[in-house]
Formats: structure tokens, C-alpha cells, sequence
């Protein structure tokens, strides 16, 4: 599968900040990505055949924090949640959670959607990807290639550092 960075100028996507009442359409989303990313990192299903995220609720309370909803043609296609608190990044965004569909994958509704959220807060961001999930190893590179207005740090984590191998980038989003 390849992952495609650029533009498809037919597919209209947008990126829309949520409140609290639209939690539920995240909370449905999340079912999905924690079921895919569940390939390349272990997570069990609670008792209610669920998947748990005890995270959710920050990102509609906390003022660090925000929720998105990826639109494409005015419908749901996926997520972004984003943080400015994480401990040792200086205030720096970060890429929490980011998520599209399967339908949606391979249009440049991603590199769309993250290039909105970057705009968003230009400044320092960071974002970590498992080495396992090929297709996130090679669009957040090429990806952050694109939008990073300077150099571009990576750094590998391993375990018992974190749950399983991934990687770290740091970089600037805005002008170019």
C-alpha cells in the first residue's frame, strides 16, 4: 500500500473542532481505530466487547487538549486529538490520536487533515508512530517532510520506555 502525501483536489476535507456533545461520534470512532491499531500493539476487549480509552474525556474538558472530526464532503470520515501537555515537550502540540477511515485512506484525506490541525497552532509539534504499522512509518515521515518548516528530530523509543517500538519526530509546522 502506498502512502500518498499529496493533495487530491477533488476530496473535500475538513477538519472541525468539537465540544462535549460530540463526544459520542469520537467515542464510536475510536471503537474503529483501537480495533485496527490493535494489530500492532496489544489491547483487549473489556468485558462489554469494547475497547477502553480512559483518555476520551480530556479531550473535551481539559483546556491542553482538543477533539476533531475529519470530514470529507461533510461527512464523518475520521479523528484528530491533539495536546499541548505532555510532560518533557515544552508546551509543544502534540499528536495524541489521528485516525481515517479505510474508506478514506489513500485519497490524501490524512495529509489534508493533518495539515489542518497543524495550521491550527504553528509552532513545535511532536508525534510518535509504531514501527510496526508500516503504512504510519512511511506517511508521518513523508508527511512532516512536507509540512516541517526546519529540520526535523526523530528519535526511537523502545520498550520498557513505552508499550512497543516507536518512533518520535519533533518539528516546526507553519511558514515555510
Amino acid at each position: 500500500m502506498d502512502v500518498d502525501v499529496d493533495v487530491d483536489v477533488d476530496v473535500d476535507v475538513d477538519l472541525l473542532p468539537l465540544g462535549a456533545g460530540d463526544k459520542p461520534v469520537i467515542a464510536n470512532l475510536m471503537q474503529l481505530y483501537l480495533h485496527d491499531s490493535s494489530e500492532f500493539e496489544p489491547r483487549e476487549l473489556s468485558a462489554h466487547g469494547m475497547f477502553d480509552y480512559a483518555w476520551l474525556d480530556s479531550y473535551f474538558t481539559a483546556p491542553d487538549r482538543e477533539a476533531h472530526l475529519i470530514t470529507v464532503a461533510g461527512r464523518p470520515a475520521g479523528f484528530a486529538l491533539a495536546r499541548c501537555d505532555v510532560d518533557g515537550d515544552d508546551g509543544a502540540w502534540n499528536v495524541s490520536e489521528f485516525f481515517v477511515v479505510r474508506r478514506h485512506r489513500g485519497r490524501g484525506v490524512a495529509a489534508q487533515a493533518a495539515g489542518l490541525l497543524f495550521q491550527r497552532h504553528p509552532g513545535p509539534w511532536t508525534l510518535s508512530y509504531l514501527l510496526a504499522n508500516a503504512a504510519a512509518s512511511r506517511f508521518w515521515p513523508n508527511l512532516v517532510s512536507v509540512q516541517a518548516s526546519g529540520p526535523v528530530s526523530r528519535i526511537e523509543q523502545q520498550p520498557p520506555d513505552v508499550a512497543a517500538p516507536k518512533i518520535r519526530l519533533r518539528f516546526q509546522a507553519g511558514h515555510h
